[in-house]
């Protein structure tokens, strides 16, 4: 009779959000992530709400050797933080897995990556993700169906309409499991998100239907938005 797994056989499950970056784009004075939104920085914003995901068995931020401001704007943070950030966000988790591997995640556990930049996530979206990928082959991400027209430009002008049918927005997290995450960004080339990296595998990630809310704070308009939905919610 095959005996019953162990809850020490099961897969974990891990955060990882790669923090490196400098956020060129966002106009704020210094990295964005530690921008100040409704009276915490952006990247407490989210660490706050993983560490309201029970089923998470710890969250790893990994930061850039050069970061000494991290403590500072994430008081109380009770999670794993590496200072082994690459040039890359592709790079950042790479180093991140391995940390985490070092710290004894299996390559059988899964892996959540994260932006910092998405301060907006709730825990039930994390959850619903985790609902739909737990018993997944592959492992899939938040991601929202595109409703709005697309377009291609050339020096600023509309040349063309791209079909918008079965578009989806990439959001995060990205849930996968360690080693074939692994696996994959060491094969990839060029790609900005896991999911760009499984798909090049020949596997398809599944989508989760997640809302307009998770967006990633990207431009200088961008925090207005996030302060004013971070100030009302109930």
């Amino acid at each position: 009779m095959t005996q019953a797994p162990t809850p020490e056989d099961l897969p974990r499950l891990y955060a990882l959000i790669p923090c490196a970056g400098t956020g060129e784009r966002s106009g704020a004075q210094g990295p964005k992530q530690y921008a100040s939104l409704a009276g915490r920085s952006l990247v407490a914003h989210t660490l706050a709400a993983l560490a309201q995901v029970t089923r998470l068995t710890q969250t790893l931020v990994v930061l850039s050797a050069q970061d000494h401001e991290f403590e500072t704007h994430a008081p109380g943070f009770a999670g794993w933080v590496s200072r082994d950030g690459g040039a890359t966000r592709a790079h950042t988790v790479v180093n991140g897995l391995r940390d985490l591997a070092g710290h004894g995640a299996r390559d059988c556990d899964w892996v959540l990556v994260h932006d910092a930049a998405r301060c907006l996530v709730r825990p039930e979206w994390i959850d619903a993700l985790i609902d739909a990928c737990i018993d997944d082959a592959v492992g899939g991400l938040l991601a929202l169906p595109l409703a709005d027209t697309l377009k291609a430009a050339h020096d600023g002008r509309s040349v063309s309409t791209i079909d918008r049918h079965a578009k989806w927005q990439a959001q995060t997290p990205q849930m996968f499991r360690l080693k074939t995450l692994r696996d994959a960004l060491a094969a990839a080339s060029s790609v900005t998100d896991e999911a760009s990296a499984i798909e090049a595998t020949g596997l398809a990630p599944k989508l989760v239907a997640c809302g307009m809310e998770n967006f990633k704070i990207t431009w200088p308009q961008d925090f207005e938005l996030a302060e004013r939905l971070l100030r009302t919610r109930t």
